[in-house]
């Protein structure tokens, strides 16, 4: 039954019993989800604390909502959603990143475009929600993003290369000692090469943009410019100003005080924030290095453990499957994608890769034999 947008109760219909289980169930969603605000703010101080109290707020105020729609037809309390459950569990107990990603998606699956029977400022709200909350994991992403970017990279190179290694050498029809001797080597030389890569791609990075950084002595300079010449309006020019701006912008430097100039010269925002995002090199080399070695000696571990021959091949694919899965499901979930179509991926990609390998092996096994 569909009821018109913003009237009040007394110009309702009566509602029918599926009307009051989806309004129930919208009225305890709104209350699990005020309550994940409420239990992430309390792991936050300052600017994120407010932000979060506020959006606690305003799934308050939908709430209300509900509660005036159902009057006295709201019933027992009844439980919110598993996503919303699992969501305040994570929130009470963890409260990092995921769990702001987690509610990021939870505030894009909001309904309420499609319900007759929620506002249209609803509707808009659980989309300004969406974005409010990606800004706060924004923060979260860009900390973990060059330890977690080499640490996903190491892993799934582990596992898929060290697949495909595995797959192929026992294609070619060598012994079970010489596919273990040859997946153990796989594993070190992998991972010692990972190592060494990510160290000098982000040192080199890093590097670069140090290069680019404004040198914070350059202020020190800006007393004794000649005014007149006003040579600081090219830094300014550089930059990216229009000449008009950078002329109107250098004049307010020079008119200021003497040492307010200074923080001109300095690292930007975004500068900072491209260093914290990229990491150290030395960071992004461990990581390589740990999440590789741990990605590659799963397919090694049938052949560790005695196994052999095709059940040794089937159960390293079906580990290296589920571990890509996992690692799926893990970047899904921190870039706000759906984890599924994120795991799938990964494992299709891993798989083929593995495949052509192995099909590779038997054909050189044939040649060679």
């Amino acid at each position: 039954m569909a009821h018109n947008r913003g009237q009040g109760n007394a110009d309702r219909a009566e509602p029918s019993a599926a009307d009051l289980r989806r309004w129930r169930q919208h009225l305890a969603n709104e209350r699990a989800e005020a309550a994940v605000y409420r239990d992430l703010a309390q792991r936050r101080t300052g600017e994120d604390r407010d932000i979060l109290l506020a959006l606690a707020a305003a799934e308050g105020r939908h709430e209300q909502f509900w509660l005036a729609l159902l009057n006295e037809d709201v019933g027992k309390p009844r439980r919110s959603d598993i996503r919303s459950r699992t969501l305040g569990f994570l929130a009470r107990h963890f409260g990092s990143v995921f769990v702001l990603a987690l509610a990021q998606r939870a505030e894009a699956r909001s309904t309420y475009d499609a319900d007759a029977d929620a506002t249209a400022t609803m509707a808009a709200d659980e989309r300004i929600h969406g974005e409010v909350v990606r800004a706060l994991a924004t923060q979260g992403r860009s900390r973990l993003s060059g330890g977690f970017r080499a640490a996903v990279f190491g892993a799934n190179d582990g596992l898929v290369s060290n697949l495909a290694l595995v797959l192929g050498i026992s294609a070619s029809g060598v012994s079970n000692h010489t596919v273990l001797i040859t997946g153990l080597a796989g594993l070190l030389a992998g991972a010692l090469s990972m190592a060494a890569g990510e160290y000098v791609s982000v040192s080199s990075q890093r590097e670069l943009l140090a290069a680019s950084t404004p040198d914070p002595q350059a202020g020190a300079a800006v007393p004794a410019l000649d005014v007149d010449a006003n040579e600081l309006a090219l830094v300014y020019r550089a930059r990216g100003m229009s000449e008009k701006d950078a002329m109107n912008h250098a004049a307010i430097v020079l008119g200021a005080q003497p040492d307010a100039p200074n923080h001109q010269f300095g690292s930007t925002p975004t500068e900072s924030t491209q260093n914290e995002a990229i990491g150290t090199g030395l960071q992004a080399a461990l990581s390589s290095f740990c999440f590789f070695g741990s990605g590659a000696l799963i397919p090694v571990l049938p052949y560790l453990f005695g196994l052999q021959g095709v059940v040794a091949l089937a159960v390293a694919a079906i580990l290296v499957g589920v571990a890509l899965i996992g690692t799926g499901v893990i970047v899904g979930l921190l870039s706000g994608g759906p984890p599924l179509r994120r795991a799938l991926r990964q494992l299709l990609i891993g798989y083929g890769a593995a495949a052509t390998t192995y099909l590779l092996g038997l054909l050189l096994g044939t040649g060679l034999s």
